[in-house]
């Protein structure tokens, strides 16, 4: 064996370690000059790193959602065993698994959260942007947990319940499809739900200008309507500018539109800072329609972005915010 500074041998000729090893590659692969074509591969390499680096860092919200799974699993093993709590069976764990997020949140983005005071004491329905990832959403339903001790479910796209492995984890949290049934019963036994009406659509082709893509979805507003619920407007700071995506291109917009399949690459993962505002509530009103009540909400989120968002967003600016020690007011 061959320590690193010792030297090998290549017929009568001594070799660095180095040069024994592109030697050898040399041999093996028949290339001459094969040193050139290393050196030009490391250049490459130093060049694309910072690149690489933009499109990887999204990969560690895909990690800590699959380690939350992991939790889950390791959780439901030992409690079958032990049965350690006799009001429901996943309290710890949707414990254990908001410090994570919180502690993400706190720490990659010293996430805030202002104006959860307007969330009321029962049923609600949440109306938030959504970003090209919903990782505000998760700390603000970590941050929620542990401050209020009240849980937030949440409608999903239906493609996240095809992901492998997913499955504990949206039954644990109380993800639901979406059927305007199902949110109605739901709210009427008293649950908070929150909902993106412009969904997939708005995270991947919504941009810098934080344009709310709703299109003429009002289901959201009928649901509130039959429960009698108030909605509560909500939206989160510099979202678009921790995680970006490519949905400027049309080809990728179009083979959106014909499969619904979110293959839109993003990129990012930027430590810029996220503080989250919850408007005041827009109270049920039985004479309403879901047209005008659509209307009111959409103006009441546009407000938030107005008054909270500098347009067009700036990474720069938001990485600036998140180490400012100067708190923003409500």
């Amino acid at each position: 064996m061959i320590g690193g500074n010792e030297s090998c041998t290549a017929g009568p000729i001594p070799m660095s370690y180095l040069t024994c090893l592109t030697y050898i590659l040399g041999e093996w692969t028949g290339v001459e000059h094969i040193e050139d074509y290393l050196s030009y591969a490391v250049y490459l390499l130093w060049v694309l790193f910072p690149l690489a680096v933009v499109f990887l860092l999204p990969g560690v919200l895909v990690i800590l959602f699959y380690t939350s799974i992991l939790l889950l699993h390791i959780y439901k093993r030992k409690n079958e065993l032990k049965e350690a709590y006799s009001n429901d069976f996943w309290d710890g764990a949707k414990q254990m698994l908001a410090t994570l997020w919180d502690g993400h949140g706190r720490i990659w983005h010293g996430y805030e959260l202002h104006g959860a005071e307007n969330i009321p004491e029962g049923p609600g329905l949440i109306v938030f942007y959504h970003g090209a990832t919903p990782a505000d959403y998760i700390y603000f339903m970590a941050r929620l947990l542990i401050q209020k001790k009240r849980d937030c479910h949440v409608v999903a796209d239906h493609f996240v319940f095809r992901l492998p492995g997913f499955k504990i984890l949206l039954d644990v949290h109380g993800v639901m499809h979406g059927p305007k049934e199902e949110c109605v019963s739901a709210l009427k036994k008293g649950y908070l739900i929150a909902i993106a009406p412009g969904g997939v659509r708005e995270a991947l082709f919504s941009d810098e200008m934080y344009t709310i893509v709703w299109g003429n979805r009002k289901g959201f507003a009928q649901v509130a309507i039959d429960a009698k619920v108030p909605i509560i407007p909500m939206f989160t700071q510099n979202v678009r500018e921790g995680v970006r995506t490519l949905g400027g291109i049309k080809i990728l917009r179009s083979l959106y539109e014909h499969t619904r399949l979110p293959i839109v690459p993003v990129y990012g993962g930027f430590p810029v800072k996220l503080r989250t505002f919850i408007g005041e509530p827009i109270p049920y009103e039985p004479n309403v329609t879901a047209e005008e009540l659509t209307a009111k909400t959409k103006a009441a989120l546009q407000a938030l972005i107005e008054k909270h968002q500098k347009i067009p967003g700036n990474i720069f600016r938001a990485l600036m915010e998140r180490f400012q020690t100067q708190k923003k007011e409500d």
